[in-house]
C-alpha cells in the first residue's frame, strides 16, 4: 500500500488558536517543499465547555473557505488546496457534528477525539494538551482509564460519524510522562482498527509523532496491524507553524516498507 508523499493531508493555521501562520503561509510553505497538494483540516467541535478556544467557530469557517478559494485561484497552478476539516468527537452530541459537518462541502473529513468531560462538572478536559494544569488533571483521574474512554470514544465515533481518515490514532495523553497503553487497550485498538476497515476510512499516519515519541502516530506495530487489513494509509504532518509542512516526509518510505513485512506471531493480535 503505498503512500501519497507529494500530498501533505493535515494542516493549521493561526484560525485554530493555538497555531501560527496564515492559510498563504502554509501555501507557500508546501510550494517550497515541492509539494504538489496540502489539505487544511481545520478544528472543528461541538458542545466543548473549554478555554481558550481551540477550534473555530462559523465565521471562521466563512473565512476559510473565502480565503481557500482566493488562495486556488492565485497558486492553483502550482499547488492543489484542499480545504478540509478535522471534527472532534463529542458523544453528548453527535447530530449536532453531523449536523454541522452536512453544511459546508469538506474536500476531506478528518476524525478525531480531543476533549473528555470530567465527571460531576461541565467542564471538558483536553487529552492532547501539553499544559501543566491539564497534565495534573490527567495525573489524578490515571492514564488507564482515560487512554479507556479515549478508545472507547474513537470506537463509536467511527461507528458514527462520517468522515474519510482518523487522525493520530493514539495520541491520547500524548504528553503525559510514562504513558503506557495496557494490554486492554492493545484490544481496544484492534476494535478500533476493525471499525475503520468497515467504514471505509482511511488511517493517518501523523508525523508530529517523531517529535514526541520517534515515531509517527500510530507507530509500526499499528501500521502493519492496519496493512493487513487493507486500511489506506494518508500522511500528514499535523502542521501548527508553516515550518512544519511535509515534516519527516522523508522517513516514511522506509517505516512503510517495515509495515508490509509479516508480523512475528507474538505480535498479531486476534
Amino acid at each position: 500500500m503505498e503512500l501519497d508523499l507529494s500530498a501533505d493531508g493535515h494542516v493549521h493555521t493561526y484560525l485554530c488558536g493555538h497555531a501560527t501562520g496564515t492559510m498563504e503561509d502554509y501555501v507557500i510553505a508546501a510550494i517550497d517543499k515541492g509539494l504538489q497538494r496540502i489539505t487544511f483540516l481545520e478544528h472543528l467541535e461541538a458542545g466543548i465547555d473549554y478555554a481558550p478556544r481551540t477550534w473555530l467557530c462559523d465565521d471562521d469557517f466563512d473565512f476559510y473557505f473565502s480565503e481557500g478559494d482566493r488562495l486556488r485561484s492565485r497558486y492553483g497552478d502550482r499547488l492543489q488546496i484542499g480545504l478540509g476539516v478535522e471534527v472532534g468527537y463529542n458523544p453528548e452530541c453527535p447530530e449536532v457534528i453531523i449536523e454541522r459537518l452536512a453544511s459546508r462541502s469538506w474536500d476531506r473529513i478528518g476524525l478525531s477525539y480531543h476533549f473528555h468531560r470530567l465527571p460531576d462538572t461541565r467542564r471538558h478536559l483536553n487529552l492532547l494538551s501539553r499544559k501543566r494544569d491539564n497534565l495534573e488533571i490527567m495525573e489524578r483521574y490515571g492514564c488507564e482509564e482515560l487512554l479507556s474512554h479515549y478508545f472507547d470514544a474513537l470506537i463509536e465515533a467511527v461507528a458514527t460519524i462520517p468522515a474519510d481518515v482518523l487522525c493520530h490514532l493514539d495520541a491520547g495523553l500524548r504528553h503525559l510522562p510514562g504513558r503506557r497503553f495496557s494490554g486492554a487497550h492493545r484490544q481496544q485498538i484492534e476494535v478500533l482498527l476493525a471499525a475503520v476497515r468497515r467504514s471505509g476510512m482511511a488511517l493517518e499516519v501523523n508525523t508530529s509523532g517523531f517529535d514526541l515519541q520517534g515515531t509517527p502516530f500510530p507507530p509500526t506495530d499499528i501500521l502493519k496491524r492496519a496493512n493487513e487489513l487493507g486500511i489506506a494509509l494518508i500522511p500528514g504532518s499535523d502542521a501548527h507553524q508553516p515550518s512544519d509542512v511535509g515534516r519527516y516526509f522523508d522517513r516514511l518510505p522506509e517505516l512503510l516498507s517495515a509495515t508490509r513485512q509479516p508480523l512475528p506471531p507474538s505480535e498479531k493480535q486476534h
